[in-house]
């Protein structure tokens, strides 16, 4: 993967952003001192590049329900069939997240349930068929933090 070139502009931008991305883009482009025209341009220019991937609202799942949250790591009796359970993985729609991984096992999957019987009916009648060799759940009790990375200087990127 090669890294992107970024400017000043680019980062200040993104600084902004990732901070609220509900920031409106004429506050933008007050602070950086350019048209708002230039900051819808470059956050379409971002996106293109793979930048950005998209806004969205982030739902709380405790709030709808899901009190339980997983990490799983799986290991495929077969890993040749490793495109087919990431194919059949998308089709559960309480894993969230899906990582190719090294170590003890293939890949990790994080998973929200409603509850210890809800991850366990998950397990049993949805990860168990999909051909898997061993597994390890470690389930998490709360979250600490979550954040974005930080928009840093770098050589890498341009200012």
């Amino acid at each position: 993967m090669a890294v992107q070139k970024l400017d000043k502009l680019d980062k200040q931008i993104l600084r902004m952003i990732s901070e609220d991305a509900r920031v409106p883009f004429l506050e933008v482009a007050r602070v950086c001192n350019v048209s708002g025209a230039a900051i819808h341009q470059r956050i379409q220019k971002l996106t293109s590049m793979g930048v950005l991937k998209g806004s969205q609202y982030v739902i709380d799942p405790e709030k709808i329900g899901y009190e339980t949250c997983a990490y799983i790591g799986l290991s495929l009796k077969n890993p040749e069939t490793f495109d087919s359970v990431v194919e059949e993985l998308k089709k559960i729609p309480e894993v969230t997240e899906c990582h190719y991984t090294t170590g003890n096992f293939d890949m990790y999957i994080k998973i929200y349930a409603m509850n210890n019987h809800h991850l366990l009916n998950i397990i049993h009648d949805k990860l168990q068929p999909l051909g898997l060799s061993s597994s390890e759940t470690l389930i998490t009790f709360h979250s600490a933090f979550e954040r974005q990375l930080p928009i840093i200087d770098s050589p890498l990127l341009e200012d």
